[in-house]
């Protein structure tokens, strides 16, 4: 989705103003397991009946909970907490690990006017944890605002919020919870180091605009894994300045696909090095595995060393795609061709079938350097048989080949 980067300006503007956190007045924990405090929202005024507010409970909680020192949780229990924008920051300084400890669902406010770019917010916090269990979920209940979104047809676009943004975490885990109909974005990771996300559902109409299922950029060492994403836009998108992503075990659709990029569209882009894609799934999407790059970049940048493999491709329009003009608008000048150089580019074990006859497209810019195709077996759904298209890359073949290479 391209109206991504735009979420890093806030990260600095709140990186600005972000303090450490006050301490919490009163005694309002209880001594968890092993001596641990613990700190339940109930007891800070939170109803959960999904009418009340819950919003202002919520943060005072957190700042109680964010001040205590050992291993800290914070509990939400089973119930509805109605909530507007929230921003849970650290630094915790005096807590080994922070963990928010979710068994209900949280439940966002409709009114726009409330927002900023962001509905629930991590940020600076070292070894956070947050949990579900009994299908705890952010609701972000965003069937009231797709109708407002423009930014498929307009680049001006207002952004509207993300569901949870985690900015600035590290040490970070993120498991069994569920995000369901987001307004934007489901889940982003902006400038983490370390991560791991497990066991997560996230899930939105075919239909809605830019649902990307969870955005990565300028982070390192992210790895997700055994995750669903049904959604209206890309399951997996990685955007610039990541290094060092690993994604194992995700089923993907409906939705557009995993997608690396788009980058180049802003001065100063970092490169995007080290992913590693395996053991996904592919149901009815738009694409399988996409690298894409705007024309025109106004600054250079390398995308390198990835490897997708282990993948099926079940009725996928574009199984396999490097596209370096991508313009999703009208008026697209194409008069330069991507600042991105793609090199080091592997493709192995995919399997499946394509809904469209070209399933095997490889439009590179300035030429691609070093993409390899191995035993890869997709088969056109249709009359016919699949094709490859290739455009500035002379690719490696090795094992069987279906379609058949580029001439």
């Amino acid at each position: 989705m391209e109206a991504r980067l735009r979420l890093l300006v806030i990260v600095v503007v709140v990186a600005g103003h972000c303090a450490a956190v006050a301490s919490a007045a009163g005694n309002s924990s209880v001594v968890g397991y092993h001596g641990d405090p613990t700190f339940n929202v109930r007891n800070y005024g939170a109803k959960g009946n999904g009418q009340t507010d819950d919003s202002k409970a919520l943060m005072t909680a957190w700042k109680a909970a964010c001040a205590a020192t050992g291993a800290v949780t914070l509990v939400l229990p089973p119930g509805t907490y109605y909530i507007g924008p929230v921003q849970f920051h650290g630094p915790c300084s005096k807590a080994t690990t922070m963990t928010f400890l979710m068994q209900g669902t949280l439940k966002a406010a409709t009114d726009l006017k409330r927002f900023g770019n962001d509905w629930v917010e991590f940020g600076w916090v070292n070894h956070l944890i947050v949990s579900g269990q009994n299908g705890a979920a952010f609701d972000g209940q965003g069937a009231a605002s797709w109708p407002f979104n423009k930014c498929p047809i307009r680049k001006d676009c207002k952004v509207l919020p993300t569901s949870v943004l985690f900015v600035n975490n590290n040490n970070m885990v993120v498991q069994n919870v569920a995000s369901v109909n987001s307004k934007f974005f489901h889940m982003a990771l902006l400038q983490c180091s370390g991560a791991k996300i497990s066991g997560v559902k996230i899930s939105a109409p075919e239909s809605s605009p830019n649902t990307d299922g969870i955005h990565i950029e300028r982070s390192n060492g992210v790895s997700i894994a055994d995750t669903t994403i049904a959604t209206g836009d890309d399951c997996i998108s990685i955007g610039q300045g990541n290094d060092n992503i690993d994604v194992a075990r995700v089923h993907c659709g409906p939705g557009h696909g995993m997608s690396v990029g788009s980058l180049g569209r802003y001065v100063g882009e970092g490169d995007v090095t080290r992913i590693h894609v395996r053991d996904m799934t592919f149901h009815g999407t738009m694409n399988g595995v996409r690298i894409k790059t705007w024309e025109n970049s106004p600054t250079k940048s390398n995308a390198a060393h990835m490897l997708f493999e282990n993948l099926v491709m079940n009725d996928v329009q574009n199984p396999i795609i490097i596209d370096q003009k991508y313009c999703p608008y009208y008026n697209c000048e194409h008069k330069f061709v991507s600042g991105v150089t793609i090199k080091d580019v592997q493709f192995k074990n995919i399997k499946g079938t394509a809904t469209t006859q070209v399933a095997v497209l490889l439009k590179c810019g300035v030429p691609c350097q070093g993409v390899v195709l191995q035993d890869v077996d997709l088969r056109y759904k249709g009359n016919g048989v699949s094709s490859s298209k290739c455009e500035n890359v002379r690719a490696k073949y090795a094992g069987f080949q279906n379609p058949k290479p580029c001439p």
